[in-house]
């Protein structure tokens, strides 16, 4: 297949998994590993594929492969990481996690993982560093925010979490509203 060819059947997939035809995607990018075992971009989009559909092992082999090929990039990492988070697999995954943030430690999405992770683990002291890690990254996201007030509570810390959730309804309210009636911590007023 030539250079053309490539272009053309990742832009068939592409059009697919728009349309949400993820099986006919699927077997686009089954046909662009099978000629070029190596291109990240079809690992990459195959292995998530393949976890929606459910097949674990399957996409874990692509992840992994990938991991391989470009074990120097921290979005590689993380995604390792998110699939191995989805299998369950919590202490691979947080190492991915990890791996990520060591790579580029201004992967936001990458300390939100390793702190869902270390909260699955019961781990809330590191947990609560790499939310807090997280929200220093991603100021206005509220899953950050939300995930280290849980976390506060867990640690039988409700002065921080209700600190959250005053923030929180500067800019979230109706995420401020969830964590108040989840928690009991009824915050009247916005932070200022």
């Amino acid at each position: 297949m030539s250079r053309f060819d490539y272009l053309w059947l990742k832009w068939r997939a592409i059009a697919n998994l728009v349309l949400g035809r993820n099986a006919a995607a699927l077997q686009i990018f089954d046909a662009l590993v099978a000629r070029w075992p190596d291109d990240g971009y079809a690992l990459a989009s195959r292995a998530h594929l393949l976890m929606q559909a459910g097949r674990h092992a399957q996409a874990l082999a692509d992840s992994e492969r990938l991991v391989l090929i470009r074990g120097d990039d921290a979005r590689t990492w993380f995604n390792h990481g998110y699939m191995l988070e989805a299998a369950e697999r919590w202490e691979e995954a947080l190492a991915a996690f990890v791996r990520a943030t060591e790579l580029s430690p201004a992967l936001d999405r990458a300390w939100y993982g390793q702190g869902l992770v270390l909260i699955r683990l019961q781990r809330y002291d590191e947990a609560a560093r790499a939310l807090e890690r997280n929200t220093e990254l991603q100021p206005m996201s509220p899953h950050g925010w939300y995930q280290l007030a849980r976390v506060h509570v867990d640690r039988h810390e409700p002065d921080k979490a209700a600190k959250i959730i005053r923030h929180l309804k500067g800019f979230e309210p109706k995420v401020a509203a969830q964590l108040e009636r989840e928690t009991g911590l009824w915050v009247n007023e916005p932070a200022s």
